[in-house]
């Protein structure tokens, strides 16, 4: 049951500050949705980095681990978001933006995950 709750706990928090950073940053790009391209470049250079704190050794438990990564960083990062706007941008005809948009997520969210996995080995 304790491992339900840490999921439950930091999904809410995750899912709580991507909403914040998206009615922020989202409203200033009509081709962009920055607010969601934050949050998983964001949620991936995070969990690379508790995973790599994880891969270290004794810095934080498997419950500490569980609560950041599929909690707070399952609910802070969003596929779904992200897959309905590269629909929307298909509908609407933007097939440049839709290919910059796409590219520009997966590539950043890679190099992201690969940048907190070296900053845990660093510290």
């Amino acid at each position: 049951m304790k491992p339900i709750l840490l999921v439950f706990l930091g999904g809410g928090a995750g899912s709580a500050l991507r909403f914040i950073i998206s009615r922020i940053f989202n409203p200033y790009f009509q081709y962009f949705f920055l607010g969601t391209f934050l949050a998983n470049v964001l949620g991936c250079l995070l969990i690379g980095f508790v995973m790599g704190l994880s891969f270290k050794g004794n810095y934080l438990s498997h419950q500490q681990t569980l609560l950041l990564t599929t909690g707070f960083c399952g609910g802070f990062t969003t596929f779904s978001a992200f897959a309905f706007e590269k629909y929307e941008l298909l509908n609407n005809g933007a097939l440049l933006q839709f290919a910059l948009y796409l590219l520009s997520s997966v590539i950043t969210g890679i190099l992201a995950v690969a940048l907190g996995i070296w900053l845990a080995k660093v510290l």
